[in-house]
């Protein structure tokens, strides 16, 4: 999504209100959650779903 807005992560991180290490976490699928309002803020910005940004991949 962030391609598709042309944005770059560290502005969504400044415009989302949280660190650029903090998105990274989230972006490669490292963070065990995410606060619902971190949620809201990114598909605001990204003018998205949370479904097009989360993916569930079971445990093996």
């Amino acid at each position: 999504m962030l391609a598709r807005r042309k944005m770059r992560s560290n502005e969504l991180a400044e415009r989302i209100g949280i660190t650029t290490a903090n998105l990274s976490i989230l972006k490669t699928g490292k963070a065990k959650a995410i606060r619902f309002s971190t949620l809201e803020a990114i598909c605001k910005v990204l003018e998205c779903q949370p479904g097009d940004i989360i993916e569930y991949i079971a445990e093996k």
